[in-house]
């Protein structure tokens, strides 16, 4: 939403907004201009907005009509429009390339852009994080090329219209919306059936859509061969359709990152970008804002933080650390976001938590949900099996990661945790 935001204030219109807290992100946005505000009051709208002259409403499926604002515009016959349909009318007249999957959206989109960018390629990127290379979600070097995260979240990735597309990857995810998993996959077929060439779909090894392969030292159409870590960073061989490139060099760390990487090199070729310019980009990419970022990063102590709200995630965030730090002990301080998520994937939770050696929940983020009756952290730390586990207030985080004696430390969650990192890192430099 932001990204859009800054898309048509770049446009000189007049932009406001409305969202439930203030955050960093939303501060930014009133430095550039934009009008935001934390009530959902309608007698504080403006009147020239009241007034439905040339006025148009964006809104994304995350909240819901019982906020008064959008059910104001909604009962007032305003033009409403969901996110999605207004990023699809953006990408419309471009080439557009379309990043879907249930995990890895935002960190493959951000290596596209930035592999587009490098390739000094007429871009705009719209992100759901902020890109470290950027200090933005929003990237503008032109028109001719759109950058889209592609989002299953309420079928939302079927009002696009791309011309390119990868599919990271397809777990369940969203039953609230969906129901079981045939119904995920049913839409993701519809969503890569909008594109005419196979050849211009990239998806992971082993799901069930047409597409050209992408894997990990696997027989695929694109196949990382020869990965090593190597002081820090991996290094690889890539084979594509038409040739083997050798000596590529990335510095995120986890395999699902290695994918992400390939994915978003071979849509750039797609695009057009050369081969030189990308294996240059690749390895002066960044990463994005909470994204496996290192906050502390120092002999005795190592602090990561992370997006991460999925079982699926949890584990390849375990396996990324224990690539880069086999020996020592980590400790995870979790925040469960929606009681939804938290009930239908209970079990696979506790599974991927007790890969850690020590775990610390916080009380579940609702988001746009109400509780669901016994779904609570309570519930979900009985049932993980590591044997230092508990309970915590948000502002007992920093206090508690500060006592442990885990060398890696990682705070994680998708929901308002991402507020303590600060508080979190002042206070472990000071401990150290």
């Amino acid at each position: 939403m932001s990204a859009l935001a800054r898309y048509f204030n770049m446009q000189k219109k007049t932009v406001m907004g409305y969202d439930r807290v203030a955050t960093p992100l939303t501060n930014a946005l009133e430095n550039e201009g934009i009008a935001i505000t934390f009530d959902d009051k309608v007698e504080d709208l403006p009147k020239e907005i009241r007034d439905k002259k040339n006025v148009l409403v964006v809104y994304t499926p995350a909240i819901s009509r019982a906020n008064t604002l959008l059910d104001y515009f909604i009962s007032h016959n305003f033009t409403v429009v969901k996110r999605a349909a207004l990023l699809g009318q953006v990408s419309q007249n471009s080439f557009c390339l379309a990043v879907s999957g249930t995990h890895g959206k935002t960190t493959t989109s951000a290596i596209l852009g930035h592999l587009l960018v490098a390739s000094d390629m007429p871009v705009t990127v719209f992100l759901g994080g902020v890109s470290e290379n950027y200090g933005s979600n929003f990237i503008f070097r032109g028109k001719d090329i759109t950058v889209v995260e592609a989002d299953e979240y309420d079928r939302s990735f079927l009002q696009l219209n791309p011309d390119v597309v990868c599919i990271t990857s397809m777990d369940a995810d969203h039953l609230d919306i969906y129901g079981d998993a045939s119904e995920i996959e049913s839409a993701f077929k519809s969503f890569v059936a909008l594109v005419d060439q196979d050849d211009h779909i990239l998806i992971k090894l082993g799901l069930d859509l047409p597409g050209k392969t992408v894997a990990i030292e696997e027989t695929a159409d694109y196949e990382v061969q020869n990965l090593k870590v190597v002081d820090g960073l991996y290094q690889f061989d890539l084979k594509t359709p038409e040739t083997v490139v050798e000596d590529i060099t990335f510095n995120l760390p986890g395999r699902h990152n290695v994918l992400n990487a390939v994915m978003a090199f071979g849509m750039a070729r797609l695009a057009g970008a050369s081969t030189e310019s990308l294996v240059a980009g690749l390895r002066s990419f960044k990463g994005v804002n909470r994204r496996f970022t290192y906050k502390i990063k120092t002999d005795s102590l190592v602090l990561i933080d992370d997006y991460a709200h999925h079982p699926t995630e949890l584990a390849a965030l375990h396996q990324a650390v224990t690539e880069m730090y086999p020996e020592d002990r980590k400790q995870i301080v979790f925040q469960p976001h929606l009681y939804s998520r938290t009930r239908d994937f209970g079990e696979a939770f506790a599974e991927s938590l007790s890969l850690f050696d020590e775990v610390v929940l916080l009380d579940i983020y609702p988001a746009r949900e109400k509780p669901i009756a016994g779904i609570t952290s309570k519930w979900l730390i009985e049932h993980i099996s590591v044997a230092e586990k508990q309970i915590v207030k948000k502002e007992e985080i920093a206090e508690v990661m500060a006592s442990s004696r885990s060398r890696i430390k990682l705070l994680v969650g998708a929901g308002d945790i991402g507020n303590e990192v600060d508080k979190v890192v002042k206070t472990l430099s000071y401990e150290a």
